[in-house]
């Protein structure tokens, strides 16, 4: 495991806001990675968003080369990052682990399995990886292979999501864990990310508000629908892949389905959705935070609004910590 402080500081220096741009399906491509990290924010694409292997490959050397280039002209630039799923059964797991070595992507994400093999690749060039956790369970298993990070899926983070709340994941993990801890679920503020931070988390995961960036691969229905949505229009369910996920209401009503009259599924499947409307395409996820949401723009202008809110976050919690300390003195 690489020691946290050492990590911490690499990144702080090349970011601008302790935040990932969350990989997301579907919707997070070469554009939105490379938008946001020369905007001083960590970004991840998931690599099934690349069709094919070739694909993958031309994203990833695409990414690379654009950052270095900025790089190399005096840019600060964050951290890039690969989300891969590590589980054995995963066809194209041997493929991608040797693009990371070709390529070397300074952060890889894993999901769905054991990041063992991922762990060994990775540290062989250098980069850190931070597996995606939904349970305390889970983080036990992933703290022991020897990762950097461990991100802390809790409820309300858009798509697949956890059953805890961040406060009691963080608390629960922190019990056993001092490496890197990225939290995901609901945060969509400057004030989030500070409060993230107060709770123990280094980092946190951002999502739904990527969606309506310009450079997302997000249909631009997905991203006005993102910017309307309310927190009323989060549905919690488990019958499109048999994973509980957060969907979009509307999303579901223009497919042709009830929501009320969905049918759970007891198994898990991530290829065999409810009806010929392929989950994940036409259905559409987002996160508990997506009444934050105000307008489809740049990734330059969405990391400049989170930049401003969390400064004036900062600037507050300050104040009201001077308010407190003059009241203990007239006491």
């Amino acid at each position: 495991m690489g020691n946290k402080e050492v990590i911490l500081r690499r990144i702080g220096d090349q970011t601008v806001l302790p935040v990932i741009s969350a990989p997301m399906f579907l919707v997070s491509g070469p554009e939105l990675v490379t938008a946001c990290c020369r905007s001083g924010v960590m970004s991840a694409f998931p690599a099934p968003n690349a069709r094919t292997i070739e694909q993958l490959e031309d994203w990833m050397k695409t990414i690379k080369g654009s950052l270095e280039e900025r790089t190399n002209n005096g840019q600060k630039i964050a951290p890039w990052a690969v989300n891969i799923i590590a589980h054995r059964s995963y066809d194209r797991l041997q493929q991608e682990l040797e693009l990371l070595i070709r390529y070397e992507p300074p952060i890889v994400i894993t999901a769905l399995g054991s990041p063992a093999r991922v762990v060994e690749v990775v540290h062989s060039y250098g980069g850190y990886v931070f597996a995606d956790v939904n349970s305390v369970k889970f983080a036990k298993k992933a703290a022991q292979t020897g990762v950097d990070g461990l991100i802390l899926v809790s409820s309300g983070a858009g798509g697949h999501t956890g059953a805890m709340t961040g406060f009691a994941f963080v608390e629960a993990v922190r019990q056993f864990w001092d490496g890197v801890i990225v939290l995901a679920g609901g945060i969509s503020s400057g004030k989030g990310i500070l409060a993230a931070q107060a709770l123990g988390a280094d980092l946190v995961y951002m999502g739904t508000s990527f969606i309506p960036a310009a450079e997302s691969m997000a249909q631009q229905e997905y991203k006005e629908m993102v910017v309307e949505a309310e927190f009323d229009d989060i549905l919690l369910t488990n019958a499109f892949t048999g994973v509980h996920a957060n969907m979009l209401i509307p999303s579901v009503v223009k497919a042709g389905l009830v929501p009320e009259k969905l049918t759970p599924k007891d198994s898990i499947d991530f290829s065999n959705p409810q009806s010929d409307t392929k989950a994940w395409r036409d259905i559409w996820s987002a996160g508990h935070g997506v009444g934050a949401i105000q307008s489809v723009q740049p990734a330059a202008g969405i990391i400049q609004h989170l930049q401003r809110e969390y400064k004036e976050a900062q600037i507050e919690l300050n104040t009201n910590n001077q308010w407190k300390n003059s009241e203990k003195e007239r006491i």
